[in-house]
């Protein structure tokens, strides 16, 4: 993967939440892994950029993976 840099403005949209739940506590314990919720159309490249950016880490790798919603009934 080329490191290319990503326009501030871009990498403060990418982010939108961390994902809080019983099973993203549990691999950020083991795994030293954290989960967000990412705009729909970000790459794995701008979701590294932003994490490097915001929170001054290293980042080794990003999984990503897209989630259906729950089908709702009327």
């Amino acid at each position: 993967m080329k490191n290319r840099t990503v326009s501030p403005s871009r990498a403060m949209q990418v982010l939108l939440a961390p994902v809080v739940s019983g099973k993203s506590t549990m691999i950020g314990e083991k795994n030293n892994q954290y989960a967000f919720r990412v705009l729909q159309d970000a790459t794995k490249a701008e979701v590294k950029a932003a994490i490097e950016t915001f929170f001054k880490v290293d980042v080794d790798s990003v999984n990503m993976i897209n989630i259906a919603g729950k089908a709702k009934r009327f």
